[in-house]
């Protein structure tokens, strides 16, 4: 309480009745698989597909990747982040001969440090020295036309100042090698090479440890529990190493469990599995039932794999749909809101589906929580499914489950000013009227159901929910009723004959 000593007018800064709740995010992606170079198990943010290619490379045989994160842009998706896994395997380096020395031209081997056609991108460029001397020089080490690296005042004389040195020692990019026995070039003071050769090569056996990682050491989707923003997690890769023999079956079954362990840890975000290729829809049933045996509300299946145009081979090629439901997602999410199922959107780029499927044949998969993506004539090809892979009948419906996921992250980020506030009425009204105003705004933006907001939820926080042992542990409990909006799953129009004498009231 300020002290007040002399006559005047005095002006207080007060807290407001309450504090506003912002909507958490809804649609940030996360991949991992495989690339053609990029930081290994290093979660990167990108935020379109330039970025992806700049990071991480272009499309590359054996890999779906990169054809998940351009579907997912495709399809509406904002940011995503990608986590790089396996190794390079026997990829040879981008190389390059330079000159260097004004006196003698001593030629100089050029070598890539990281693998593979990252190095494609280097370029060696030698100038003027700031400190001009009788072998002095500058070498620029550019990336795709940014400079990156800069070591000024070298030389190929021996010492501490000796470019192949002063390169091992602060370049991350490039290592310098002197041609033995090589006869001396023609002095260029300033010549500039690309370096070239370096092809993609992926690794040549990557196992279900390389994807589930770990938190501990930041390693493959393990090390996602510390990027917070993310709320769908995709293994687009995973099927393609099963189909290609490096994983077995117990193999998938361990990645998909945990990814479904990760996504149920963290409690906001939900993992996209993909089916085996090659699946009937008999197939993929009997997959499901007595194999892929997963019962999660955090978890979503969707099948058939879809076709795309793939620039490496020229044509058309069958990959995973997760990257681009990860798309249809967002983009519903935006458009609708996260209370909309994500369904019944056209999905972009897609060319056609493996396998085109029935009624009789969807009405087989949809109750075991298979997704089914359809072709319709004159309506596009559409995902036709929003559930789960719940038992539980409350949490069969996809948008529900992201519903709660969005109201519980926003109330929780939206309520920290709250800790270590005196545990009084006055703060239980405080807490009750900023979830509240909250709420409404969620009601109103069609999320919740009811006709008015009491009819939509309730929040309690009181002596009832706060007793007396409970205020001494230091705890504050507010109980949050909501009654989310369900999608129109089966649309039923019953028609019936009429006398075209009777009344239309009757």
């Amino acid at each position: 309480m300020p002290q007040y000593l002399s006559p005047g007018v005095y002006v207080e800064e007060v807290e407001a009745g309450s504090r506003p709740i912002e909507g958490a995010g809804t649609a940030v992606a996360a991949f991992v698989g495989l690339a053609a170079r990029g930081p290994f198990n290093e979660p990167t943010l990108v935020t379109n597909w330039s970025q992806f290619v700049q990071s991480f490379g272009d499309f590359v045989d054996g890999s779906y990747l990169a054809h998940a994160v351009y579907g997912y842009f495709l399809n509406g998706g904002g940011a995503c982040y990608v986590v790089r896994v396996g190794g390079n395997g026997a990829a040879p380096p981008a190389k390059g001969e330079l000159p260097l020395g004004r006196e003698k031209g001593l030629p100089y081997r050029v070598i890539a440090l990281e693998p593979g056609a990252a190095g494609n991108d280097i370029q060696i460029e030698v100038q003027d020295a700031t400190e001009p001397g009788d072998d002095n020089f500058r070498l620029v080490v550019s990336r795709a036309g940014k400079v990156e690296e800069v070591f000024d005042n070298v030389t190929t004389k021996r010492g501490k100042q000796n470019v192949a040195t002063a390169v091992k020692t602060g370049s991350r990019l490039i290592v310098l090698e002197e041609i033995n026995g090589a006869t001396a070039m023609e002095p260029a003071p300033h010549a500039k090479v690309g370096l070239a050769g370096g092809t993609a090569s992926l690794p040549v056996r990557v196992t279900p440890e390389d994807y589930k990682g770990n938190s501990a050491d930041r390693t493959g989707f393990g090390g996602l529990e510390a990027i917070d923003p993310v709320t769908m997690l995709a293994v687009p890769d995973l099927m393609g190493a099963y189909e290609s023999g490096v994983i077995d079956l117990e193999g998938v079954q361990a990645v998909q469990l945990a990814m479904i362990a990760h996504c149920e840890l963290m409690g906001d975000r939900v993992a996209i599995l993909d089916s085996p290729r090659g699946l009937n829809a008999q197939q993929v049933r009997e997959w499901r039932v007595d194999k892929a045996r997963y019962d999660s509300k955090y978890a979503t299946l969707y099948w058939p794999w879809v076709k795309v145009f793939d620039p490496v081979k020229g044509q058309g090629v069958f990959i995973p749909p997760s990257g681009h439901m990860a798309g249809i997602w967002a983009r519903s999410d935006d458009s609708r809101g996260v209370h909309k199922a994500p369904a019944n959107e056209v999905i972009r780029g897609v060319l056609d589906l493996e396998l085109l499927i029935t009624k009789g044949e969807h009405d087989q998969l949809n109750p075991q929580g298979i997704n089914c993506i359809r072709a319709f004539a004159g309506r596009g090809i559409r995902p036709f499914g929003a559930r789960t892979l719940s038992s539980d009948p409350a949490w069969r419906y996809l948008n529900v489950r992201r519903l709660f996921n969005f109201i519980e992250e926003s109330i929780l980020e939206g309520t920290q000013w709250v800790v270590f506030e005196p545990n009084d009425m006055a703060l239980w009204e405080r807490v009750k009227r900023t979830i509240n105003s909250f709420l409404v705004r969620v009601w109103r933006d069609g999320a919740l159901f009811g006709a008015t907001p009491q009819e939509a939820f309730y929040v309690k926080c009181d002596s009832e929910t706060n007793p007396a042992e409970v205020i001494d542990a230091g705890q504050l409990v507010v109980e949050i009723g909501i009654a989310p909006v369900k999608p129109a799953e089966f649309v039923v129009f019953r028609i019936a004959q009429f006398s075209g004498g009777a009344s239309l009231t009757e």
